[in-house]
């Protein structure tokens, strides 16, 4: 009788555990004995689990057909799910109670409320991480895709993040402080939906007049999708601002702004392909939105009252200044990059931004300072006694501004050049020079930021207006004539000269509301 490698096994186990000849008992008998088993292969030192393992075993060495399959269903019983995988469960069992228990915000809240340190530890993490992701993104496409198809997707988000202003029309201070709710959160999304939908339009339009082909067309509508829904978020993002649990609007931020790294940067790594990369960017966003964002709002906070037309239309014409100078400032500040798109190659927009990034980092640096600080300034610009230690402060921050900004030229000047060079795979030592001046136009913008900040608490934001459209007439003309005659260098120096001289002017303004101010106080003083 020929040996099966079944036979084999049973023989090699039973030489382990002290049986001769396993061949000599009887075949297919076995006694028991106190719980214990004994058949000839195994002997009575087992007890029936410990024999019916040693069998599993034996079957699965010998490839039997089942042994696999046993395996996988014991691993996935004894495999403990990780904190993600049950906080994602949590989640979506709790969308799901809320879709078939009668609505979102029929259901309880579950996190706390007035936790300042979580509201500062997540909001600057928020901030931090969605400020990060246009330099990411453009590291990353110029890493797989070269610098003229990472320029496209560069000038496609500027245009992007001038809609997603529009989406906001300034709304979100406006929100944040209606304490009282004298206008419904209702009334506020119907608002930033109605704002959303016209600013994407907008966008399609500008698409079409500027004569796209199909693939920028696309890149196009992907990030356009993206800043429109990061507009659109903001609207819920406020609203649990609006309920102090501003660490919810940070996580939720935070999140979205990671998913679309990450699902842009592995779209484009596995197609090489911006449209698709740029269009999976957009349904990330959409999920975020529809997943995260919404239900969180809707689910930690009160119920809102009914819609009202009215409310929405007071909500137009009160937010109209703010929206308008934002929006003025942020295209005299992409006029630049505007102009090149008709005279030089996309790559050029792609060396702009990226000498652009460290004076970002400027602005951002100073806004993290001065911003959790208004409320604390409008306080002391209240109270008369104390105007001098508001000037004192405006000084502190002034000289603040320019400490970082000789940093960060230092920085340049140095290692910057390099550390550039290694991220985005190309050669920017000769681009040292415009690198230094991008730095000093950070500074500047960064000091228009904060005296725009202070005009805002004196409650004197509309006299600026005047001023954003000198600056945007120039911007009109100026970049035009450089940039056609120095290419880049036209371009920076042309931001460089227009951020200066909005500066110089608002100073100017400034220096006149002090004074008016101060005669409608005391009209007899000197």
């Amino acid at each position: 009788m020929s040996i099966t490698p079944l036979d084999s096994i049973r023989r090699t186990i039973a030489r382990r555990n002290g049986v001769a000849d396993p061949a000599a008992t009887s075949s297919g008998t076995a006694k028991a004995q106190g719980g214990r088993i004994e058949n000839g292969l195994f002997p009575a030192s087992h007890t029936a689990e410990e024999l019916a393992r040693i069998q599993e075993l034996s079957q699965r060495n010998a490839g039997g057909p089942d042994s696999s399959q046993a395996t996988r269903r014991r691993r996935e019983r004894d495999r403990q799910p990780g904190p993600i995988h049950r906080m994602v469960n949590a989640w979506w069992n709790r969308l799901l109670g809320a879709v078939y228990g009668g609505g979102f915000s029929t259901q309880e809240a579950e996190y706390e409320d007035h936790a300042t340190r979580l509201d500062y530890l997540w909001n600057t993490l928020g901030t931090a991480v969605w400020g990060m992701a246009f330099p990411l993104l453009t590291i990353v496409s110029t890493q797989l895709v070269g610098a003229e198809e990472a320029g496209k997707f560069s000038i496609a988000f500027v245009t992007g993040t001038l809609i997603m202003i529009a989406c906001n029309y300034g709304a979100r201070n406006f929100q944040v402080s209606d304490i009282d709710e004298k206008t419904s959160f209702a009334s506020y999304q119907l608002n930033r939906w109605l704002c959303g939908a016209l600013a994407l339009g907008c966008g399609l339009m500008y698409s079409s007049a500027r004569g796209y082909d199909a693939q920028m067309a696309t890149i196009g509508l992907g990030v356009y999708l993206y800043k429109v829904i990061d507009g659109v978020a903001d609207v819920y993002e406020g609203r649990l601002q609006q309920a102090d649990k501003l660490y919810l609007a940070g996580m939720s931020q935070t999140l979205r702004s990671i998913g679309v790294i990450v699902v842009f940067s592995v779209a484009l790594f596995l197609t090489r392909s911006m449209p698709i990369a740029a269009m999976a960017m957009g349904v990330a966003a959409i999920a975020s939105l529809v997943l995260v964002t919404a239900p969180l709002a809707l689910l930690e906070t009160e119920k809102s009252r009914r819609v009202s037309l009215r409310e929405v239309g007071y909500l137009f014409v009160q937010c109209a200044p703010l929206f308008g100078a934002l929006f003025l400032f942020n295209l005299i500040e992409s006029r630049p990059k505007f102009v090149m798109e008709g005279t030089l190659a996309y790559k050029y927009q792609l060396y702009f931004n990226a000498l652009f990034f460290p004076a970002q980092a400027i602005l951002l640096s100073i806004e993290f300072i001065y911003k959790p600080q208004l409320l604390r300034l409008s306080s002391i610009w209240a109270n008369p006694r104390k105007r001098r230690r508001f000037d004192l402060i405006i000084v502190a921050v002034m000289a603040l501004i320019v400490v970082i900004t000789g940093a960060c030229a230092a920085f340049m000047a140095g290692p910057g050049i390099p550390i550039m060079s290694f991220m985005y795979g190309l050669n920017f030592e000769r681009y040292r020079t415009l690198a230094l001046l991008m730095v000093v136009a950070g500074g500047v913008t960064a000091a228009i930021d904060f005296i725009y900040a202070i005009i805002t608490v004196l409650r004197h934001a509309g006299d600026v207006t005047k001023i954003y459209l000198i600056c945007f007439a120039v911007s009109v003309v100026l970049p035009v004539i450089l940039i056609k005659l120095l290419g880049l260098m036209g371009a920076v120096v042309s931001y460089l000269a227009i951020m200066a001289l909005l500066l110089v002017l608002l100073i100017i303004e400034y220096a006149h509301i002090r004074q008016r101010i101060e005669r409608d106080r005391n009209p007899y003083g000197a």
